[in-house]
């Protein structure tokens, strides 16, 4: 089956690009990012553009945006001209699709729930683990302070914040309210609430700020290779919860500009077996076999909870959790 997968990808990606004879002028198109994830399409854009030359024989330029995911997405609403989008949250997708900009099914368009790789909050502490940081309960504690994005600007942190309360609930029974003192004592240990991730890894790193960066593995991974091995550490948490990283077409923008057919391409090339591997090089965990076999010494196993198993979807969880007045915002006020 896996086979079968791969040569229909395979397929679809050569029916997108079509035949080098279709050659055409030049083209741009645009994709808008989430924070941290500058380096990784920085990597994925020429290795993409000779794939389309070759198949083609058109030029491609890929310009790129990054800041918070949801950030992204008013802008986009507001008038930023976005070929595609490649978030870090469901949320952040669905928002354009509710109001005319991305398709409804979406998520039907790409495999995976048009996921093509994914990653789980863990935590950077500085060389030698000082502070003997283990767990999520070892972030609670009166001398631990914590540096991650503020969850009303950042995906990231929404991610962080919801896998720390699925932890206190699996820690307590289920009960809700030891879970939100568990999450309000966690919210009083940040530092610095950054509005994205790639502010708070400068607010840790550079500025020197807190005992712990909780952040996407891959960031984690990302930071100890820039900074120094030897200057920090990874610490994976017995539980944490799947983070999706989902794309789509613009299709209001794409369709006005033309670009449907390559932004489409794109996004499919994530999926293909250089994309994966590009993917994977950057410490995000992907979905292809041949690539996950080859990867599967970086990372650790980690029991993954989902936003649809334990907070009913990401609807809800915004209702419940990120809406002004909601859960948050309560715990905040504490």
């Amino acid at each position: 089956m896996r086979k079968i997968l791969a040569a229909a990808l395979s397929a679809a990606l050569l029916f997108a690009a079509g035949a080098p004879a279709r050659a055409q002028e030049p083209v741009e198109i645009l994709n808008v990012s989430y924070d941290i994830a500058r380096e990784l399409y920085a990597t994925i854009n020429p290795a993409f553009a000779e794939y389309w030359k070759d198949q083609t024989g058109q030029d491609v330029t890929i310009k790129q945006s990054h800041a918070g995911s949801s950030k992204q997405a008013r802008a986009i609403m507001q008038g930023l001209k976005a070929d595609l989008v490649t978030f870090n949250q469901v949320l952040d997708v669905q928002v354009l699709a509710d109001n005319g900009f991305v398709a409804e099914d979406w998520q039907q368009a790409l495999p995976n729930n048009a996921s093509p790789y994914y990653s789980l909050p863990a935590f950077l502490v500085r060389e030698g683990n000082p502070k003997g940081i283990k767990d999520w309960n070892d972030l609670v504690r009166d001398d631990v302070q914590l540096v991650f994005p503020n969850p009303k600007t950042s995906g990231n942190a929404r991610y962080t914040y919801l896998a720390a309360y699925a932890y206190a609930l699996e820690q307590n029974g289920g009960d809700e309210a030891k879970a939100q003192e568990f999450v309000g004592k966690l919210l009083k240990n940040v530092a610095v609430f950054d509005t994205g991730g790639r502010g708070a890894t400068t607010t840790f790193v550079e500025r020197g700020i807190g005992d712990v960066l909780i952040t996407f593995e891959a960031e984690v991974e990302n930071i100890r290779k820039e900074y120094g091995e030897d200057e920090y550490s990874r610490v994976v948490p017995s539980m944490s919860l799947l983070a999706e990283f989902p794309v789509a077409v613009v299709d209001k923008v794409a369709e006005e500009r033309g670009t449907e057919e390559i932004s489409k391409a794109y996004l499919e090339y994530l999926y293909s077996e250089p994309g994966q591997e590009i993917i994977a090089s950057f410490n995000n965990r992907v979905h292809n076999p041949e690539v996950v076999a080859k990867y599967a010494d970086k990372f650790p196993e980690v029991k993954l909870v989902t936003v649809e198993d334990v907070f009913g979807g990401w609807e809800q969880a915004n209702e419940t959790h990120f809406a002004d007045g909601g859960v948050l915002d309560q715990l905040l006020a504490r």
